[in-house]
């Protein structure tokens, strides 16, 4: 087996299981039942794809899929921080919710 033969199965593998966890992810984003599990959700799909364009740049041996993993990946770090704002925002103004999280349980269905 030559190394562009492996590379190629390696790559195909890996996106594969990529595509796996994407689903597992969304999954979970659709499911719920916290904001905070959404949010989780929605930055591992973040990351998920992220390691996507990162491997299909290495399969088809063209780096500006690179550029748009780096842009990805600062714009799901922006999201995932405003997100996290809002969620403590929402906690601050919702007593009840507060007391629920603090107990470790969930009010969002």
């Amino acid at each position: 087996m030559s190394n562009s033969v492996f590379l190629n199965f390696a790559t195909q593998g890996a996106l594969v299981m990529i595509m796996v966890g994407l689903a597992v992810a969304f999954i979970r984003l659709a499911k719920g039942p916290s904001l905070a599990d959404r949010v989780v959700a929605l930055d591992m799909m973040t990351v998920t794809i992220i390691s996507f364009c990162g491997v299909y740049a290495v399969l088809v041996e063209d780096s500006s899929f690179l550029d748009v993993a780096i842009v990805l990946a600062l714009v799901g770090f922006l999201a995932t921080v405003a997100l996290a704002r809002y969620a403590e925002k929402r906690l601050e103004h919702d007593p009840e919710q507060r007391d629920a999280v603090s107990k470790g349980e969930s009010s969002d269905a």
